[in-house]
C-alpha cells in the first residue's frame, strides 16, 4: 500500500510521511505477482502457509527517490518516530512457493512502479483523492 500512498502523495504535492528514518526495508511485491501466486495456490497442496514476496527488500528512502524520479518531483518528507512495533526490515521467504506453486514474481520493484505510476497518471482525476492517510 505504501507505494501507491507515496506514488499519490509526491504527485499531488503532498508531505510523504515516514516513520522512523527511512532506513527500513519492505520485500514490495507487484499486486500483479500476488495474483498469480494466489491463483496457483488453488492446487491441491494440503495444508500449508506459504509466504508470497519479492525476495528483494527495498529501503524506503531508495524507493522514495525512485519515485520522485519516476513522477519528475520532489517529495516533502516528513519523518515520524518510528512505531517500538515496527520491524526494520521484511523479507518473505518464498522457498515453498517455488517449491509447491512452482511460483516466483516476474516484476521487478521498479518495472512494478513504472506500470504504478503510469497507472496512477491515467487515473489521477479520482485516484488523487483516494483516502491514504
Amino acid at each position: 500500500m505504501s507505494p501507491f500512498r507515496f506514488v499519490q502523495w509526491i504527485s499531488e504535492g503532498r508531505p510523504v510521511i515516514v516513520y522512523g528514518d527511512g532506513r527500513q526495508s519492505r520485500d514490495f511485491t507487484y499486486v500483479g505477482d500476488i495474483a498469480r501466486g494466489t491463483i496457483a495456490a488453488l492446487k491441491p497442496v494440503g495444508y500449508e502457509v506459504i509466504n508470497l514476496g519479492s525476495d528483494q527488500p527495498v529501503g524506503l528512502k531508495d524507493a522514495i527517490r525512485l519515485i520522485e524520479r519516476l513522477v519528475d518531483r520532489e517529495a516533502r518528507v516528513e519523518f515520524k518516530p518510528r512505531h517500538p512495533a515496527d520491524v526494520m526490515a521484511t523479507w518473505a521467504d518464498i522457498s515453498k512457493a517455488k517449491r509447491l506453486l512452482d511460483w516466483v514474481p516476474q516484476t521487478g520493484f521498479e518495472e512494478g512502479l513504472v506500470k504504478l505510476v503510469e497507472w496512477y497518471r491515467e487515473n489521477r482525476e479520482w485516484a488523487k483523492d483516494v483516502k491514504t492517510g
